[in-house]
């Protein structure tokens, strides 16, 4: 019987202010984790969108992608019921926008938080996956690449109308 592997996608933001990380910090099965702005991409979104729209849920902040920081593929296993899981991430910096203060955050997200790098790099037990480190890092880096690295055909755009 075969089975056709078909990883999560998953988006993330990478958001730099004066020396400093954005992240959230989140309820997971495994207990509370720090991540990027991030999350699974909707049906009929290109990524550019689903980044915007994860960072204005969990961040209530908006958000202009920029450039692609890079795109990662990693594995999950969930000690307590074995699942496993491959993500597929791509990761946008950009422009943090407005604060939209009466915008309630993302069922599960507890705060969000600005973080040095080396407070990053300290707290890395903490972080929902090493994801969160290795794209602070790359983008540390200076990893950029076009926005039009990442191609969204048409046909995956659903009518909003």
């Amino acid at each position: 019987m075969n089975t056709r592997w078909k990883p999560s996608v998953t988006v993330a933001a990478i958001i730099e202010r004066d020396g400093r990380y954005l992240l959230v910090e989140e309820h997971t099965p495994e207990g509370l984790r720090l991540n990027n702005p991030a999350g699974h991409l909707d049906p009929g979104e290109s990524p550019e969108q689903g980044v915007a729209r994860e960072t204005l849920e969990e961040t209530a902040h908006r958000f202009k992608p920029t450039a692609v920081v890079g795109v990662y593929l990693s594995r999950f296993q969930r000690e307590s019921t074995g699942e496993d899981i491959t993500y597929l991430r791509f990761a946008f910096c950009g422009e943090l926008g407005a604060f939209e203060p009466n915008r309630s955050l993302d069922h599960g997200i507890v705060r969000t938080l600005w973080m040095t790098p080396d407070e990053l790099r300290a707290s890395a037990a903490h972080h929902r996956s090493p994801l969160v480190l290795q794209c602070m890092e790359d983008h540390l880096a200076g990893r950029r690449y076009p926005l039009d690295v990442v191609t969204t055909n048409a046909s995956v755009l659903i009518d909003q109308g």
